[in-house]
């Protein structure tokens, strides 16, 4: 495999769950995309240089480089120790538990990509956007019950793709999550 082929392979298996990563540090989607872009641009540099003998885990590189982007970012707005560490709605998280939800998450979001659109448009708009039932069925001319439906469809969906993770790991609790 070539360079090109590898950071391309790298870039489709870590951007999503960098992303997510990035974002528990920033709590900003496009200052999370960008640092992620900047990550993948030094690693593409450091490759054409051949310099890569010294990283034997693309991954933790990977993450590395993020987790210190961000951490630069959150200095230049002025934040300072304990506020340099990343956050999910619960509070504060170590760095690892940022990545274990970056990449369980980035799962999720990878089914709620393989439901179909119309599924994925009114599920998103009820659980991401906050609208109800009758909201959502204003605003696409659906009736409540279809829209009711289509969001039980994309639930139960949703469910089965996690216990399908669940029995894959724990059938092989040694292998390492993607």
């Amino acid at each position: 495999m070539d360079k090109t082929t590898d950071i391309k392979a790298l870039f489709h298996h870590f951007y999503r769950p960098l992303c997510l990563y990035a974002l528990h540090y920033l709590q900003d989607a496009d200052a999370a995309e960008d640092v992620v872009q900047e990550s993948f641009t030094s690693y593409w540099q450091i490759i054409t240089d051949g310099a890569t003998d010294g990283i034997g885990n693309p991954k933790s590189y990977l993450y590395s480089i993020v987790r210190n982007r961000c951490i630069d970012a959150l200095r230049r707005a002025g934040r300072t120790g304990k506020r340099l560490r990343p956050e999910d709605l619960a509070g504060e998280i170590s760095d690892e538990q940022a990545v274990e939800r970056s990449e369980v998450e980035a799962r999720l979001w990878e089914a709620v990509d393989r439901l179909p659109a119309r599924r994925r448009e009114l599920l998103l708009m009820s659980k991401r956007d906050g609208m109800t039932y009758d909201q959502i069925a204003v605003a696409t001319g659906l009736s409540v019950n279809t829209v009711r439906n289509q969001i039980s469809r994309a639930l139960h969906a949703l469910q089965a793709d996690a216990d399908r993770i669940l029995k894959f790991v724990l059938t092989f609790p040694l292998l390492p999550l993607p």
